[in-house]
C-alpha cells in the first residue's frame, strides 16, 4: 500500500482515495482496525481525499470534515469487492462494518479523543478510521497507524505519499 502521487484537481485527489479504499477492502483479516493518519496544512486535500476514500468504502452519505464535532462514524454496506479468482461471481465486504473519520485539529492531546471511545474503536478489526491532524494525538496513535502525507504543491496541486 505504497502511495507516491501528484494529483493536478480534486477529483484526482478523490480517485487516489477511492483506490486505496478499495486495497484496504481486500486485506485479509488483521488484529485490530485500518488506521490511517492524515497528516497536512489547512487545505491540503485530506478532506477530499476521504470523500473518495468513503466512495470507494460504498458510503453514499456526504464526507465533510468533522471538525467540530471531532468524529462522525459511517456504516460500510456490503458491497461486491473486486476479486482475482476467476471462479467467483461476487465476494462482498463482509470483513468491516464501520468507517470513522476523526478531525483532531481543535484537540489539545491524546486524552481528548480517549472520551469519545477512541481505543475501542481502534482495536475493532472491523473498523476503518481516518484521522485527520494525527499529531495532535500522537500520545494515543497506535504504532499501526497508515500515515499518509499531502503538500500543496500548486494552486490545485497535492503531492500525496505514504
Amino acid at each position: 500500500m505504497l502511495i507516491k502521487n501528484i494529483t493536478i484537481n480534486s477529483r484526482q485527489t478523490q480517485k487516489l482515495g477511492e483506490k486505496l479504499a478499495k486495497e484496504i477492502l481486500e486485506l485479509p483479516l488483521q488484529k485490530s482496525a485500518v488506521i490511517l493518519g492524515l497528516q497536512g496544512n489547512l487545505g491540503g486535500g485530506k478532506t477530499t481525499f476521504l470523500q473518495g476514500f468513503a466512495k470507494g468504502l460504498g458510503i453514499k452519505e456526504k464526507i465533510l470534515s468533522p471538525t467540530y464535532a471531532i468524529m462522525k462514524k459511517f456504516k460500510i454496506p456490503k458491497i461486491p469487492l473486486h476479486t482475482k479468482c476467476p471462479t467467483a461471481h461476487f465476494i462482498y465486504n463482509e470483513r468491516f462494518c464501520n468507517f470513522y473519520h476523526f478531525d483532531c485539529y481543535r484537540l489539545n492531546g491524546g486524552k481528548d479523543v480517549l472520551e469519545l471511545d477512541f481505543k475501542k474503536i481502534v482495536t475493532d478489526s472491523k473498523n476503518i478510521v481516518a484521522i485527520e491532524w494525527p499529531e495532535k494525538i500522537k500520545s494515543v496513535l497506535p504504532k499501526n497507524t497508515i500515515k499518509i502525507r499531502f503538500k500543496v504543491v500548486g494552486e490545485n496541486k497535492r503531492n500525496i505519499t505514504t
